[in-house]
């Protein structure tokens, strides 16, 4: 069994896979850290516990300490050259964002030809997957809710909007929206263009990936907790 823990700005998600799917998966947010002290008695000791972490030191120890029961077969990943069928031709390997790492490691596995590869949370993150298992590059762009909180503080008249997406906005809440979905389907859509393989696809994943894959007109594919696949592809590479 592997227990796979993904850790982010804002929340921590969780997935135990006993080799052949799934057995459960959740999430728990930066302040509820010490709900995680309860998978040890759920769950069996596992083979392997993976950790990628993006959220400092502080919150790596936190997730050690709650996990205390499982410590000795702990490990927190780091991004590499290679691993799990992905060459990393980043400038400097080492340096790439260990989720966005992970998330290609995970759609390698899923899809063996040329993907983009899209995180939407707090920051989108755009990343080109060719068919060779060769990671390009990438782009990082403001995320939904980002986009939305700028507009709303950099603005005098603009609100905080909850809007919804329309081709064509006619009152200024959806405006907002539906410019920022447009903006982000446009930036992946523009990035997919440069994509070359015959089976290429989209796959996204994150917490506004919905929102996203609405206004997109190429393939793709919502994949729930992308960077876990990730993990798990890497705990038996």
């Amino acid at each position: 069994m592997i227990v796979c823990l993904d850790s982010g700005n804002t929340r921590i998600k969780w997935g135990v896979h006993d080799g052949t799917a799934w057995r459960a998966q959740g999430a728990v947010a930066q302040a509820d850290i010490a709900q995680l002290a309860g998978l040890p008695g759920e769950w069996p000791r596992p083979d392997k516990v993976m950790l990628a972490n993006v959220a400092g030191p502080d919150v790596a120890c936190r997730i050690a300490e709650r996990l205390a029961p499982w410590q000795p077969c702990l490990q927190e990943v780091r991004s590499s050259a290679w691993a799990g069928g992905v060459k990393n031709l980043y400038r400097f390997p080492e340096r790439l964002g260990v989720d966005r790492w992970c998330a290609l490691v995970g759609a390698r596995a899923l899809h063996a030809g040329a993907a983009l590869v899209v995180m939407a949370g707090t920051a989108t993150t755009i990343d080109t997957l060719a068919a060779d298992g060769s990671f390009a590059g990438g782009d990082i762009l403001p995320g939904i809710g980002l986009m939305r909180r700028s507009l709303a503080q950099g603005t005098a008249a603009l609100p905080l909007a909850t809007g919804r997406y329309e081709p064509l906005p006619r009152c200024t809440e959806d405006a907002i929206v539906s410019g920022i979905l447009e903006a982000q389907a446009g930036a992946v859509e523009r990035i997919f263009a440069r994509l070359a393989g015959p089976d290429r696809i989209c796959l996204i994943s994150g917490g506004h990936a919905g929102e996203i894959a609405e206004c997109l007109s190429i393939p793709f594919r919502l994949v729930p907790n992308l960077p876990l696949e990730g993990l798990r592809q890497l705990a038996v590479d």
